[in-house]
């Protein structure tokens, strides 16, 4: 569930009548009130905000936690499983109508008592393995585990592309210098899943990455096969593999390329495994 342009939406009165329950002092109330209402600039005018919080703010997250921790107490109430980061929440049920049942009614809920509106579009009532929460997803089986959802490795995926495709002008190793930080923070984000596999294949699929642009580097068959012969390649599989005729991504997973850029040739140059990095940080957990 999630709810639509929350921290546009947020009613002033509901939250700072929410407010007003932990805190006693008028002075520090009114100055929460003038944070709320700080003025924001629409087309080079400064209006003032009428509803929701400044993004950006350092209260506007503790606020919100102020706000929907009336949604908890609901939920508990209840006695439902849910798990919420701020606007986002997952609530866990046995079956499809329990579920329809629930969401009608903390629909209800959230617009009677606290002013809010449902995101229909990103809210649904479905199994654990075909939802995401803050980019995880589960596996389906009868011993779920935590995976990362599928939106978020195609992220990471479209990212990397991205980079690569600005490289062609600059050499492999200020590529890799690029792409070692977005790897990193990526999986020390994800650092909970525990799947291995698409983890695996991410990083086969980032030194495939890798090779295409070093393919598209060399341009001219002579430039390949010299290169592929210097890294180990014998002179007649050198020759036959520049002059395939192949494109580029074909020939960055093929066994020539494969051969001449194994794995241990992007660990030398620097290169982030997301593998390795995942068991590093499983290890210090």
């Amino acid at each position: 569930m999630d709810l639509e342009k929350f921290f546009d939406r947020v009613n002033h009165d509901v939250l700072m009548a929410r407010v007003a329950r932990q805190v006693n002092d008028t002075k520090v109330l009114r100055l929460i009130r003038r944070f709320l209402q700080a003025g924001m600039m629409a087309d080079g005018v400064e209006t003032i905000r009428e509803q929701g919080t400044p993004q950006g703010g350092p209260l506007s997250p503790l606020l919100s936690n102020i706000l929907l921790a009336d949604l908890d107490r609901e939920l508990e109430k209840r006695h439902l499983s849910f798990c919420r980061y701020a606007d986002d929440c997952n609530i866990y049920v046995g079956s499809q109508r329990a579920g329809q049942r629930i969401m009608d009614g903390v629909r209800g809920f959230l617009t009677n008592r606290l002013k809010l509106t449902v995101n229909e579009a990103k809210s649904a009532v479905a199994r654990p393995w075909e939802r995401k929460f803050l980019g995880y997803s589960t596996t389906l089986s009868q011993n779920p585990r935590i995976r990362i959802a599928k939106p978020s490795i195609e992220r990471l995926r479209a990212t990397v592309a991205t980079i690569c495709a600005q490289g062609r002008g600059r050499s492999l190793t200020e590529t890799i210098d690029r792409l070692n930080p977005v790897l990193r923070g990526w999986m020390n984000y994800f650092s909970l899943t525990q799947s291995r596999r698409p983890i695996e294949e991410l990083d086969a699929w980032v030194r495939r990455r890798l090779r295409c642009l070093v393919w598209r580097q060399w341009k001219q068959p002579k430039t390949r096969e010299s290169k592929m012969r210097s890294m180990g390649l014998d002179a007649h599989r050198a020759w036959k593999s520049s002059v395939n005729g192949r494109g580029p991504w074909w020939n960055a997973g093929a066994r020539h390329m494969v051969s001449a850029l194994p794995p241990k040739y992007f660990a030398k140059l620097g290169l982030v495994s997301l593998v390795i990095t995942h068991q590093h940080l499983q290890r210090s957990a």
